[in-house]
């Protein structure tokens, strides 16, 4: 599953984001993409919180994008 929330400032990324991981099965993956500065720390905090595996990050064009395994 993938979340565009790009244009979104912190908190509406994550929360988006937790939002679709409530409706996938263990084990699968969310992918967000964002704009937001500071969103590759807050899905660091996100995952460590919520024990959801931050597969992957990286920055691509203007944002980044978050990869999330569900726990």
């Amino acid at each position: 599953m993938e979340v565009d929330a790009r244009g979104l400032n912190c908190p509406l990324p994550i929360l988006k984001a937790k939002k679709a991981l409530a409706q996938l099965q263990s084990g699968q993956l969310l992918q967000v993409l964002t704009t937001d500065p500071g969103a590759l720390r807050d899905f660091e905090a996100f995952a460590r919180q919520t024990g959801n595996a931050l597969v992957a990050q990286r920055s691509e064009g203007d944002g980044s994008v978050h990869v999330l395994r569900r726990r």
